[in-house]
């Protein structure tokens, strides 16, 4: 995703955000006009992909207001809405800082072209927390950084929007509260500064040699999977919805109230993953968007295809319910994949990840954890397969100097003629080293990352009064009424 760690400054091949947006409040007279009609357009570029992102917050909302009953439809989709300005809020003060205060303005929106040294634990060698990083807030911010904010927070918000379905119909609205602020300011902003923020994980390439670094580029595993993670970790502290598991410990269905709602919930959030993904080029002018946009399409058509034959099989009936989480689980796993591989690829990951996010929401509720709307299996491990995806698919056809990593595991040189950046190549390629840079972040989010988000849950609810679940009889009665004080419809 982040072209901005591909080459910092200028004179970069396929001109991408950081190349173009000198950082300027406002054009100089002397620019080029053509120039400066570029730097418009891809700022515009950046922009609407944030809207649309922003605007799958609905798509998210009614996707788990669907899947949920009805006594609780205006706590879940109240949680949906709140979420966009809790997590806001905790990384407007907090979160960007934190994940992206080494570089959001000196040499990464500035002049000079100098490539950073990554910093081994959190982003770049020049991350500063404390009294650096909040150029955003002040007087002094330029569009570009401010445009890189815009979209940044939009995908924080996808991370902390996940869990709220996962722990759904019982979890305590002050509890929801503290979370959404938590995930916005350290949450995400840790492993986001590891990977998209110029740290550890995304120099591994030049530190450990393998291939160029941890690669993500719309965020299966940054984003998809750490909520993912998050939503396993509140689901096991929570623990399942009274009446899910009968006396012999079989899960029972718990009927969704509005099928409907929740399919046009997955058709919004279609729309809205072509910001998720193509924009992430950051650059109109970098072309392979359109290559993004098709990828993710047909990842989501075959994911939702074969969704409906699988389930078909397995149960013999088509249900609706899975064919949205098939499309959903197309659309995550391809997140990460979706500039680096060709179409056929994107068609064989749409389809397995569907068949494996399928079978992951049937084994995660035969273990004894509830997740009313399949959170768990489409993100977490959607995500997972999408990150390891790229390992084993990418073709070598772009990303050149990934990571600003070059052809024998050095720092990519703009101004050396010997430094030759190294392309993005999987398995199909003969290319292993990405394979287990890969992997390498995928154990991160399933121990480190993990680990945070229960440790979170776990003393949250130690610390809460009653704990950080409503009580059994709220819940009998539904927690519009207790924790919200109205009726989600009025009859």
């Amino acid at each position: 995703m982040r072209k901005a760690l591909k080459y910092i400054g200028g004179g970069a091949v396929g001109a991408g955000f950081t190349t173009l947006f000198i950082g300027s409040t406002a054009f100089a007279e002397d620019v080029d006009p053509v120039v400066a009609l570029g730097q418009a357009t891809n700022m515009l570029w950046v922009v609407i992909g944030a809207i649309l992102v922003i605007f799958m917050q609905a798509g998210f909302a009614l996707v788990e207001t669907g899947f949920t009953q009805k006594k609780n439809a205006a706590h879940v989709m109240t949680s949906n809405f709140a979420i966009f300005g809790l997590g806001f809020v905790g990384f407007l003060f907090v979160g960007f800082p934190l994940a992206f205060g080494g570089f959001s303005t000196e040499g990464y929106f500035g002049a000079g072209g100098a490539a950073m040294d990554p910093n081994p634990l959190l982003g770049s060698g020049d991350w500063i927390f404390f009294w650096k990083g909040w150029d955003h807030l002040g007087n002094g911010a330029t569009p570009a950084l401010l445009a890189f904010f815009l979209y940044m927070v939009a995908f924080m918000d996808t991370v902390a929007t996940i869990p709220t379905g996962s722990m759904a119909e019982r979890w305590k609205w002050k509890s929801f509260v503290i979370w959404g602020l938590f995930c916005g300011a350290i949450y995400y902003p840790i492993f986001a500064s590891w990977t998209w923020g110029g740290g550890w994980l995304a120099s591994v390439g030049r530190s450990m040699g393998l291939g160029n670094g941890f690669v993500d580029f719309a965020g299966s595993g940054v984003v998809h999977a750490v909520g993912g993670a998050a939503a396993l970790a509140g689901a096991i502290v929570l623990g399942p919805r009274l009446g899910k598991y009968g006396p012999d410990g079989k899960p029972k269905v718990i009927k969704a109230h509005s099928i409907p709602m929740a399919i046009t919930g997955c058709f919004i959030l279609l729309f809205g993953w072509f910001g998720f993904n193509a924009a992430s080029t950051f650059s109109a002018q970098d072309i392979q968007f359109a290559t993004v946009a098709t990828n993710t399409a047909v990842a989501a058509a075959v994911g939702a295809v074969v969704a409906m034959f699988w389930i078909t099989k397995r149960s013999g009936k088509p249900d609706p319910s899975m064919q949205v989480n098939g499309m959903l689980a197309g659309l995550v796993a391809i997140t990460a994949p979706c500039a680096f591989v060709a179409p056929w690829a994107a068609a064989v990951i749409g389809g397995l990840a569907a068949i494996i996010v399928i079978e992951a929401a049937m084994f995660i509720e035969r273990r004894g954890i509830d997740d009313p709307v399949g959170a768990i299996a489409v993100h977490g491990i959607g995500g997972t397969f999408g990150v390891l995806a790229l390992g084993i698919f990418a073709n070598g056809r772009y990303g050149a100097g990934w990571n600003l990593t070059a052809e024998g595991d050095t720092l990519l040189d703009a101004n050396d003629p010997n430094s030759i950046a190294r392309p993005v190549k999987g398995l199909i390629e003969g290319e292993f080293g990405q394979f287990f840079a890969q992997l390498l972040g995928v154990v991160v989010i399933w121990t480190v990352i993990f680990g945070i988000a229960f440790a979170f849950f776990k003393i949250q609810d130690k610390l809460t009064k009653g704990g950080i679940r409503v009580t059994e009889q709220e819940e009998i009665d539904g927690v519009d009424i207790a924790e919200m004080g109205v009726e989600a419809y009025a009859d």
